[in-house]
């Protein structure tokens, strides 16, 4: 197994999609360290830092839970450097955490307009810098982040145009840490579906209707490993989207991904 010892830290791998990427490397026999603000179970939402590693090692992966607030620098530091000094390294940082507010101008509160630059743009800079000391000693190592392919057209900023500039700050880490990490043979990808996700978002700001136009988040765990298999000298500097990824390493079946097969599936943001 490719992925076997392998240290995989995934920043917010409580729910759905974090979750479901963790279980993939489980399977392969990686070490997960499994990272949210939830260790108790909460009244409203599924899943604990707890939960998620009785999975991963139920499927034959070691569990490193650890309870993380992205937000906070001095647990994103503490955690990083306790965990990449334990292993000697960390090989693949996965930046899943997230926060979305689709709303215009007027109506994002500056809370909320705070919220997702702490969340998706620090946070995916601060984790990257903790991880970068320990993944230069990896031999084959990765920075993922789950962020749209930049495109300025303003008609992906005029609906939401705060949530965009988040979602593409992270994108823009990619960018800029791709190419000065060549030096560091650290590979620094983007990922994103093509189609809406059944993740908690869309069950808490969509109808139910879009959760079945929807594919489930196996599709992203299955392309993510994917990419993280690839040579980090060569694949760098990407932003992959799911669907392409699968069929260029030979999936012809998606309809095992769709959360109804017999639904239309609905375009994600940021994609023509």
């Amino acid at each position: 197994m490719q992925f076997k010892n392998k240290v995989i830290f995934i920043n917010s791998a409580i729910r759905v999609i974090g979750r479901q990427i963790a279980l993939k490397f489980a399977e392969q026999g990686a070490t997960i360290v499994i990272t949210g603000k939830t260790d108790k179970a909460h009244p409203k939402l599924p899943g604990t830092i707890h939960s998620v590693a009785e999975e991963v090692s139920a499927l034959g992966g070691k569990a490193e839970p650890r309870i993380l607030d992205v937000r906070d620098e001095q647990q994103v530091m503490y955690v990083t450097s306790e965990i990449g000094e334990k292993y000697g390294k960390i090989d693949v940082l996965i930046n899943n955490a997230s926060a979305i507010q689709l709303t215009d101008t007027l109506n994002t509160p500056m809370r909320k307009f705070d919220l997702m630059f702490d969340v998706n743009v620090r946070a995916t800079f601060a984790c990257s810098q903790a991880c970068i000391p320990y993944l230069a000693k990896a031999e084959n190592p990765h920075i993922l982040t789950l962020s749209p392919p930049l495109n300025m057209d303003a008609k992906w900023f005029k609906d939401h145009v705060a949530y965009t500039m988040a979602k593409y700050g992270m994108s823009m880490c990619t960018l800029g840490m791709a190419e000065e990490l060549k030096s560091k043979n650290i590979a620094v990808n983007s990922l994103w579906p093509k189609t809406t996700i059944a993740t908690m978002a869309i069950k808490v700001h969509f109808p139910e209707e879009l959760i079945q136009a929807s594919r489930k988040p196996e599709i992203v765990a299955d392309a993510a490993y994917e990419i993280l298999k690839k040579n980090s000298q060569e694949a760098t500097g990407n932003f992959f989207i799911d669907e392409e990824v699968l069929r260029a390493s030979g999936v012809t079946n998606f309809d095992q991904y769709a959360v109804n097969p017999a639904v239309p599936l609905f375009q994600d943001l940021f994609l023509s």
